[in-house]
């Protein structure tokens, strides 16, 4: 499943493709509370279907109506991009449904082919992050190497924001908490892999959207050589293929690398990968094990669903526990949580 960003590229690609008219709405700039953040994209046609957000609604409702009462260039106001403020007064701000003191600044830019929104698009599926710089006075764009994430810069001139490749999921090990782990972050936009070299977990394994490997862990993680937008967890329950995929992992650019296990098993597996592959404390250190937060987990999909929300947490920058957790309370893998990880998987 594609992310929102890459799916309203495409959907603006292709419709403009088919000889529909676009707008392509960026979130500039927010002040106060704001249903969505700055960068949030949205495309419209000329019909008035629409990809994405910038609101909870009514601002997508009045952008419609705006196209649909006098066509793009009536939105747009000429055939370049045009800068709307909506929720400056209280009264606008009920009006659209924008939060108390709320106001977002939107940049409506016609689409045509000095947006070079299918290079954009490219670069993203190549997993490459790219600056987008469009001139507001003559629509023309300019995309370098950049990175992802920061808020977009907007002044007199430029509009410049900064997209690249989706989230990435690696999974090592099939089984059915890797089925939901994967459900999961279909679900939230993510691209996902699942990597398993043993035939009889494969058999029965397979999710539409999800790329299954038989590689052995090490050769996939080489491969892929994840970057700083890819996580990597591993499943299974046995060091010869976890340790494997973790050691790689945790030198490369992955923003989260975890592993299951009660606290005894991940102590151990740390032993192991600083005895056995060399890695120093300072890279072990950022390995979550046990990976996921703390809920009580005691089903494989009460254990995904807390993997994940570790995962999300960690890509949007939120400070999280130790990933060796205190003493006090125990694992989610510990009493229930251990049992149900046996019975859906190989324990050791």
């Amino acid at each position: 499943m594609e992310d929102i960003d890459t799916l309203v590229l495409r959907s603006a690609v292709g419709w403009q493709a088919a000889g529909l008219p676009v707008v392509l709405v960026t979130v500039a700039r927010t002040w106060g509370s704001s249903p969505r953040p700055p960068g949030s994209l949205m495309a419209i046609n000329s019909r008035g279907e629409t990809v994405g957000s910038v609101s909870g609604g009514c601002i997508e409702d009045d952008l419609i109506q705006r196209i649909r009462d006098g066509g793009v260039q009536a939105a747009c106001a000429s055939d370049t991009p045009t800068v709307l403020r909506y929720g400056i007064s209280a009264d606008e701000a009920h009006r659209f449904g924008l939060p108390c003191g709320g106001t977002v600044e939107l940049v409506l830019e016609p689409v045509s082919g000095r947006s070079r929104l299918d290079e954009l698009l490219l670069a993203c599926q190549q997993r490459r992050s790219t600056e987008r710089q469009l001139n507001l006075h003559t629509g023309q764009v300019q995309l370098h190497e950049g990175r992802r994430g920061g808020l977009p810069r907007l002044d007199d001139t430029y509009l410049t924001t900064c997209l690249g490749p989706q989230a990435r999921l690696i999974v090592i090990g099939a089984g059915d908490l890797s089925r939901f782990l994967c459900q999961m972050a279909l679900g939230l936009g993510f691209e996902v892999v699942v990597c398993d070299p043993r035939q009889e977990q494969r058999a029965s394994w397979q999710l539409d959207g999800v790329t299954v490997s038989d590689e052995m862990p090490d050769d996939l993680i080489l491969r892929l050589r994840p970057d700083a937008h890819t996580a990597v967890v591993a499943v299974t329950h046995d060091p010869k293929l976890d340790d494997l995929a973790l050691s790689d992992a945790l030198q490369s650019e992955a923003f989260y690398v975890g592993a299951i296990g009660s606290r005894r098993n991940s102590a151990l597996r740390r032993e192991r990968l600083h005895t056995h592959f060399d890695l120093p404390e300072s890279a072990l250190d950022a390995l979550h094990g046990p990976a996921g937060l703390y809920i009580g987990s005691k089903t494989p999909a009460e254990i995904a669903l807390s993997i994940m929300a570790e995962v999300v947490a960690v890509k949007n920058g939120v400070g999280q526990p130790s990933p060796l957790r205190a003493a006090a309370g125990k694992s989610q893998y510990e009493a229930g949580g251990q049992q149900a990880l046996a019975a859906s998987s190989c324990a050791v």
